[in-house]
């Protein structure tokens, strides 16, 4: 369990920097420059997001069992669920109107992937992993929120690029549930 939580505080120290400490990092990217504390940042949540995955393969059978879900629907559901979920985190990192209009799309999906998870996953384990991410994005959602978003040229965005962010988040949902890829990944199949 500590290369799970060793893991975990550094994955997530790194990514909650902005919210608890905006000056030190912001001091850290002025004397680092832009892409040197991008390069540095990618480094310490990579090995962070390495120990965390390893430590929840440790002890991901292992840790008690808090919950169990025996309802055949509730998985089902979930894996439909999972459907939107995609298609708003591929909408991430596309200029479309999906994106526009939640902001955040990316840490919507990750609040949402974490809690349908966490629904179905009862270990303790479970609840350190899905927990963490689901804490962890809904405060920097709160943050982002808070903030005054930045100044976006065209930023209504293009249904063309929603029906991308639609067409990529349905074919990842396929494979992950009927092509194998979530057993492949994480050995447990979906549907």
């Amino acid at each position: 369990m500590t290369m799970l939580i060793v893991g975990m505080a550094i994955f997530f120290g790194i990514h909650l920097l902005r919210v608890v400490a905006p000056a030190w990092r912001e001091s850290m990217m002025g004397r680092m420059g832009v892409l040197g504390w991008k390069a540095l940042y990618s480094v310490i949540a990579l090995a962070g997001f390495v120990l965390l995955v390893l430590g929840y393969a440790e002890i991901r059978w292992s840790s008690p069992v808090l919950w169990a879900i025996s309802q055949p629907w509730m998985k089902m559901a979930v894996g439909l669920a999972m459907l939107p979920a995609l298609v708003v985190f591929v909408s991430a990192y596309l200029p479309g109107r999906i994106r526009a209009t939640l902001k955040h799309p990316m840490l919507i999906a990750t609040a949402a992937w974490a809690a349908m998870h966490l629904a179905l996953n009862g270990r303790v384990a479970d609840l350190l992993l899905f927990g963490s991410f689901l804490v962890w994005s809904l405060v920097v959602l709160a943050d982002s929120y808070r903030r005054p978003a930045p100044a976006q040229p065209g930023s209504r965005g293009s249904l063309a690029w929603d029906g991308v962010a639609v067409l990529l988040g349905a074919a990842a949902w396929w494979w992950f549930a009927f092509g194998g890829g979530h057993v492949l990944l994480f050995g447990m199949p979906v549907m």
